[in-house]
């Protein structure tokens, strides 16, 4: 039929392990905040969210992101992502203390999610054309300047979980690009007086109360304290087996809040145990396998570099959720790619996963002269 022959045509080059290895944990996210007993509208809205963001993986996949390389393109999709996170600050009215969503016909959409791509999009077009002078500090500030104002904005709502992943995302991109020791050390301290300065005038209180439960994790469990001490008690009770799938008395109980989105993993390891952490983390490493060969075999340093900012996003989201709920680092609330309750992270790592897909299709084909225009300025006419 000439519908499955186009739609053949058009996904040939999907990453099928990658995009089963992202399944998995999606389901397993499932499994975690299911409620089989009876009606759990965060379970039926789950569903959901993961059907739209596969077919929005298997569009992306048949997308020619060439069109990507225009510096026009990339810059015109980071300033319009950018205006609904300045409406959020003006306009937003907050849920849980937060300016962070945009409701829409009844549904709350988180903005940042997708701004992320945009900045890794921005970040792989400016890098792509100057990766030979990367050492040169200038680059490092103008590109800075890009993700300074998305931190600042995401901060300000304040939501300090994403503005950490926009920071991780930016290192990443330019650890990867060549920055010198030299430069490096002067970020971090850079970094250290930034924190400084928002300890000072940027924190809220209940931002600093965090920080110092973290270092402190035991002096306030009965107040600010609590989140943090009742995921490491879920994480520890699942011992090597877990308690078995709905049996978990921390999240299911109630004693652990949020179990569905900030302390999913908490949840899925009461319940499935160190084993079942094994495979969540076994189930990553070959996404990031995978994502990591396709930078490899990029068609040109923007792939590249796209695929790396990808990697990031995803490796800071996980790295930070995991470390949240086991008590290594302190709560901010976060994400677990693939395997929290909602929309708006689900179609934006189904959508980059597919836009990887997408840049695969034409890895292996594309010349020696791609690469000379991109250099040369020849896709920016």
């Amino acid at each position: 039929m000439p519908f499955l022959q186009f739609l053949k045509t058009k996904t040939h080059s999907v990453d099928w392990i990658a995009f089963s290895a992202a399944m998995a944990l999606s389901l397993l996210g499932l499994l975690t905040m299911n409620s089989f007993a009876g009606h759990d509208a965060l379970f039926s809205h789950q569903i959901l969210w993961i059907v739209i963001g596969v077919a929005v993986f298997f569009i992306a996949a048949s997308v020619d992101w060439r069109l990507l390389r225009r510096s026009g393109v990339a810059a015109g999709i980071y300033g319009v992502l950018i205006v609904p996170l300045l409406l959020l600050i003006i306009l937003g009215h907050a849920v849980k203390g937060a300016k962070s969503w945009v409701a829409i016909g009844g549904l709350g959409i988180e903005p940042v999610e997708y701004v992320k791509l945009a900045l890794i999009i921005a970040l792989a077009k400016y890098f792509s054309r100057r990766h030979i002078e990367i050492r040169n500090f200038r680059h490092i500030i103008v590109s800075g300047c890009y993700v300074g104002l998305v931190f600042v904005l995401v901060a300000l709502q304040p939501d300090f979980g994403g503005a950490i992943i926009v920071g991780l995302i930016w290192l990443g991109m330019i650890l990867f690009s060549g920055i010198s020791r030299r430069h490096l050390f002067a970020l971090l301290f850079l970094g250290v007086l930034v924190f400084s300065a928002l300890w000072t005038v940027g924190f809220h209180a209940y931002q600093k109360q965090r920080i110092l439960n973290f270092i402190y994790p035991m002096r306030d469990i009965h107040g600010t304290g609590y989140n943090a001490y009742q995921s490491t008690i879920a994480v520890g009770s699942g011992q090597i087996f877990g308690k078995g799938i709905g049996y978990g008395t921390q999240s299911k109980l109630h004693f652990l809040p949020e179990y569905q989105t900030d302390f999913i993993f908490a949840s899925f390891a009461e319940e499935w145990g160190l084993v079942g952490i094994g495979i969540v983390f076994a189930l990553f490493g070959v996404l990031f396998w995978r994502i990591l060969n396709t930078a490899l075999r990029g068609a040109t340093n923007f792939e590249t570099l796209f695929a790396i900012g990808v990697l990031c996003y995803l490796a800071a989201h996980m790295a930070l959720h995991a470390g949240i709920n086991m008590g290594i680092l302190p709560v901010t609330g976060n994400t677990m790619p693939f395997m929290s309750y909602g929309g708006s992270h689900i179609i934006a790592e189904f959508l980059a996963l597919g836009m990887l897909s997408g840049m695969r299709a034409y890895a292996r084909v594309t010349h020696r002269d791609a690469l000379d225009k991109e250099f040369s300025g020849g896709y920016d006419q």
